[in-house]
């Protein structure tokens, strides 16, 4: 069997590392072609030396002799930037791309990938919360290739399968996170510890947090519709804490399709690698016998404003989901360094939204010009106001 050659955007993140880890179970099939990193040099030396790597990418060139001398003599090719990134995603050896970049960082080589005619692992959301009206016009004139990762569109796609019938509604879970049951007035002070303890997933920080006010859950949202070419009243959000079903597609009929399993990113992961396969994962199997009970409520939109202001976001159209996108991550990073409490994340947010200029129909440099207004807006409000 010919193995597929693996790029992975991303590899010393959390996705990333457990994409080394499937692909590690499965080494006759699957070759690594590219390994990249922002700026854990070490980490992608020896994931590189490890797996064999054809080619790797430090994006923080002032990495670059780092990782050069990392691996010299091993074979392995060494190149630095974003641009290096982008222009390897033309790489004939490349079948599969996973697209773990964190932040909108990860857009411009996933655009790459698509016009390569690469099959996309699609784990970066914010490549389709930021530019879901480009890179979804992208997608179909390119053979449509992105299956996602996100255990949630995953779960959904698996329900898909094999169905020619008209989609009445998608249902995505949400954990709760770590403050389901914290009063609002206490959620709204919290620590960076206290927000980076979630109950169910091993996440990186960034998405801990946006998983931790629900944002995370709005992001998903959008993703859906440019997934699933559903409009966002058709796409509900119920918080299911015990985390077994990873999302639901109800049909026209009334019957509902539910994809369950342990919460373990590596098997949504796996999928996408492997589509339309499912080879072995020693993964932990549901004991149905043990399983007390499955819950289910409504999210407090009042506790988690930004639910409401993803579905605005999408609902405006155009830029407005780049321009809140951004607002997050300066937000994010802000709360993570200790420089605004918990609760302003969503406040600057909204002030950033209300303040960016809308734009209805964004080409993609648009999009790059938003996040980068929307982006130096933001952090003039930490520094200014916060």
């Amino acid at each position: 069997m010919k193995k597929t050659g693996i790029a992975i955007l991303g590899s010393t993140g959390s996705i990333g590392t457990q994409a080394l880890d499937v692909i590690s179970r499965h080494r006759d099939m699957y070759d690594v072609e590219l390994l990249t990193a922002n700026n854990n040099a070490s980490l992608l030396i020896e994931q590189a030396l490890e797996f064999d790597a054809n080619a790797v990418v430090i994006c923080n060139e002032e990495k670059y002799d780092t990782v050069k001398k990392g691996l010299d003599g091993s074979g392995t090719k060494v190149f630095a930037g974003i641009g290096s990134v982008c222009d390897l995603m033309s790489m004939e050896s490349i079948g599969t791309v996973v697209a773990a970049m964190v932040g909108f960082s990860g857009l411009r080589p996933t655009v790459a990938a698509i016009k390569a005619g690469k099959r996309i692992a699609l784990a970066n959301k914010e490549t389709l919360v930021a530019g879901g009206p480009v890179i979804s016009g992208l997608a179909k004139r390119h053979g449509n290739n992105i299956i996602p990762v996100d255990s949630e569109h995953s779960a959904i796609f698996q329900c898909l399968q094999g169905e020619c019938s008209p989609i009445e509604k998608i249902i995505l879970t949400a954990s709760g996170g770590p403050f389901l049951n914290t009063p609002a007035e206490k959620m709204a002070n919290a620590s960076v510890s206290e927000a980076l303890n979630h109950p169910r997933w091993k996440m990186g920080a960034k998405v801990t947090i946006d998983s931790a006010d629900m944002m995370n859950k709005g992001f998903e949202m959008i993703e859906a519709k440019w997934l699933f070419d559903m409009a966002p009243e058709k796409i509900e959000i119920i918080v299911h804490p015990q985390s077994v079903i990873h999302s639901m597609v109800q049909f026209e009929d009334g019957a509902v399709m539910a994809q369950l399993g342990s919460p373990d990113m590596r098997i949504p992961i796996q999928y996408a690698l492997a589509y339309p396969e499912r080879p072995y994962l020693n993964t932990e199997r549901i004991d149905f016998g043990k399983l007390a009970s499955m819950s289910f409520l409504k999210p407090d939109r009042q506790k988690f404003p930004a639910i409401d202001i993803a579905y605005h976001a999408i609902r405006k159209g155009g830029n407005m989901p780049c321009i809140m996108n951004a607002a997050n991550e300066i937000a994010v990073d802000a709360f993570l360094r200790e420089r605004i409490r918990f609760g302003q994340i969503t406040e600057i947010i909204g002030e950033t939204m209300a303040a960016v200029k809308h734009l209805p129909v964004p080409t993609l440099e648009d999009i790059f010009l938003s996040d980068e207004e929307a982006a130096g807006f933001a952090k003039n409000l930490v520094m200014t106001k916060y």
